[in-house]
């Protein structure tokens, strides 16, 4: 993997340029999410349990177990042929017309259903249940699912979870504007001829924080911008005490993300890496893309007596993150087996 590492200084990172604007891009199809395959296949699990039962009437467990083992046989593959065929055919299907999608759903759902179900029957597993029930059941399935996914495509923020990173982000800008005041307010005290400098700095983070939309979404490559920045005046305040290394892949910056979602990593690590530390500490910052996902890792040495948080900024991270990609982000933190503290996040390219 390439990538580009360089280690922080006063200079440079206030000099640092805006990674180049990825291309707009249109939104993940909702079917292609690992989220949506886990529902999908619980929910026509289900509807088989339930068909099962009904038909075993009351002739006990034995037989219901039975018949739900055979329909699971045939539904979980038919299931993921068609999630495949409907996710690999989403960009055609936005020429076809609405009313031909479901068609094409139900005559998907119907193939898939009977592929699956042919070699169940060939080895006299398959029960009952005749070509012409499963053709129409798979064809009915297949027309629900579709217009479940066409749904939650349409709507993938809710007015709910819209609401919710609303009142999430509400709660992090303040936060960040007033941890990044305060660093600029000690960095005056201590060399007043550079306040001037430092406070267009301080301006420029405040722009970019303040621009960024209540409930949006931004780039990883923004947000490493905006990180480089707070990390330079961060820098002037602690000097040679704060050693920071970059990392960072190209590749990375077309990522999806909730806005202000680097840099509230990037100062937890300063104040309960570095801040309390005599000698000071240091941070890798690394970004990389891996089987089409973007990993980001904030690493800090620890060292001194623990300082007191607000406790907003890794769980607020943690929740946007889940609020914007479902299951298809990845979140953690905690120490490593050298005694450093570790953060890392992954979400979909």
């Amino acid at each position: 993997m390439d990538s580009i590492a360089s280690t922080t200084t006063a200079s440079s990172v206030l000099d640092e340029r805006p990674l180049p604007a990825p291309p707009p891009r249109a939104p993940v199809p909702a079917l292609c999410q690992p989220g949506v395959v886990l529902r999908a296949l619980l929910g026509v699990l289900a509807v088989v349990c339930l068909g099962a039962g009904i038909g075993a009437g009351e002739g006990g467990v034995a037989p219901w177990l039975a018949a739900s083992a055979a329909g699971a046989a045939v539904a979980v593959p038919a299931t993921l042929a068609w999630l495949v065929a409907a996710c690999g055919a989403t960009p055609l299907l936005a020429f076809v017309r609405p009313g031909l999608r479901l068609l094409l759903a139900g005559l998907t759902g119907a193939l898939v259903a009977f592929g699956a179900w042919w070699p169940v029957h060939a080895i006299g597993l398959a029960g009952g249940a005749g070509a012409p029930a499963v053709i129409g059941t798979g064809a009915a399935l297949g027309v629900a699912m579709y217009h479940w996914l066409d749904l939650r495509a349409r709507a993938m923020l809710p007015a709910a979870t819209a609401a919710r990173l609303s009142e999430l982000q509400s709660r992090i800008r303040p936060h960040f504007l007033f941890n990044t005041l305060n660093a600029a307010i000690a960095l005056v005290r201590v060399d007043p001829g550079r306040a001037e400098e430092v406070l267009e700095d301080l301006s420029e983070l405040f722009r970019a924080a303040l621009a960024a939309p209540v409930g949006g979404e931004s780039t990883l490559g923004e947000e490493i911008r905006l990180a480089r920045m707070y990390v330079g005046i961060e820098r002037m305040r602690f000097g040679d005490r704060l050693q920071v290394d970059w990392e960072i892949a190209p590749e990375v910056a077309a990522a999806r993300v909730p806005p202000l979602v680097l840099q509230p990593l990037v100062e937890n690590a300063v104040r309960h890496g570095v801040e309390p530390c005599a000698e000071g500490g240091r941070i890798e910052v690394r970004a990389r893309v891996r089987r089409g996902r973007a990993w980001v890792q904030v690493l800090n040495t620890v060292g001194g007596p623990p300082q007191p948080g607000h406790g907003i900024g890794l769980a607020s991270v943690r929740e946007r993150l889940r609020l914007m990609h479902d299951l298809d982000a990845q979140f953690d933190a905690g120490p490593t087996d050298d005694g450093r503290y570790r953060v890392r996040l992954s979400v979909p390219l």
